[in-house]
């Protein structure tokens, strides 16, 4: 049975950032199960617009119908968020008054066994977001030598055993292919020194979140879409980003503050090569986060954190 689309998170705050109008113009980047979108749309009502993109097709569907009796004109759109300039174009749409990014995957794809995100439940280790093209983790896993197994454990997970996880699945996978999500989290498992397993996380999440990164392009999707976002946004129009892990917050919070004018060079250069410019003016100085009521009746909500800006006429 297909598994529910998560409720959206942090709702009220990311309508306060946004502070959406009558008839504007709004873009979900990451649609997911259409939560956010139809919190916003309804602001828009009558006459707005709202385009909706997702690269995950059941998550499309499933936003479409949520949204479908809003008096608008409602686009959705397959594809990768860092692709909105052109896909606007070809939708006829100059610049919207209001976008929002919600990183990450959702409640729906990773409780989905089949999708491969997780390892509460064994499936195939396939972790791509669109699930109709590209490699899947099994097959990224059995082509990647350990130093770059290595590299992605700590550039996207952060992952402290980053070495010893890498040898483990190299050294697994020469035995017999890794194809499933509970023959990689027991390889990573026996990989992690025992006495530091901590029964509230599982050893094996960062190494997940890590491969899903990587095999997904999802940083480089960020850093692409992010900028073309800022660039397509009407003058005054206000953007939202939210993240779910450290990594992430972190690449938002620099672009934002590099495009409100603070240098992000390493300091003691002679002068700024980051490009520092006054496009933006922050809404937050620091993220906002959910209540302590969100995350009681919804333990995932805990690690969000929401940026914005107002881009400057």
């Amino acid at each position: 049975m297909t598994q529910p689309f998560h409720e959206p998170v942090m709702v009220e705050e990311v309508l306060r950032l946004l502070d959406p109008v009558c008839g504007g113009v709004h873009i979900d980047l990451t649609a997911g199960g259409g939560g956010h979108a139809l919190a916003v749309g309804r602001r828009l009502e009558p006459g707005g617009s709202l385009v909706m993109f997702d690269r995950d097709a059941e998550a499309l569907t499933v936003a479409r119908e949520r949204v479908a009796g809003l008096n608008l004109r409602i686009e959705a759109v397959q594809a990768n968020f860092s692709d909105v300039e052109s896909q606007l174009d070809a939708l006829g749409i100059g610049q919207p008054d209001t976008m929002l990014l919600d990183l990450g995957v959702s409640s729906h794809q990773l409780d989905s066994a089949e999708r491969g995100f997780s390892f509460r439940l064994d499936g195939p280790l396939d972790m791509r977001l669109d699930a109709s093209s590209g490699e899947t983790a099994a097959q990224m896993l059995a082509r990647l030598d350990a130093l770059e197994i290595e590299r992605i454990l700590r550039e996207h997970g952060d992952e402290r055993w980053a070495r010893r996880i890498s040898s483990a699945i190299v050294r697994a996978r020469s035995s017999a292919p890794i194809c499933t999500t509970l023959q990689l989290a027991d390889i990573v498992r026996s990989a992690v020194p025992r006495s530091i397993h901590d029964h509230r996380i599982h050893p094996a999440t960062r190494t997940f979140m890590a491969l899903r990164i990587a095999l997904n392009g999802e940083m480089e999707a960020l850093e692409a879409g992010l900028a073309a976002c800022i660039r397509r946004l009407a003058p005054g129009g206000r953007i939202a980003v939210l993240s779910w892990q450290s990594n992430e917050d972190r690449r938002v919070k620099r672009e934002f503050a590099r495009l409100s004018g603070i240098c992000q060079c390493e300091p003691g250069l002679p002068d700024c090569r980051c490009g520092a410019r006054v496009d933006l003016e922050r809404l937050v100085r620091k993220p906002l986060e959910p209540t302590p009521a969100e995350i009681s009746a919804n333990l995932r909500a805990r690690s969000a954190k929401l940026r914005g800006a107002r881009k400057l006429p």
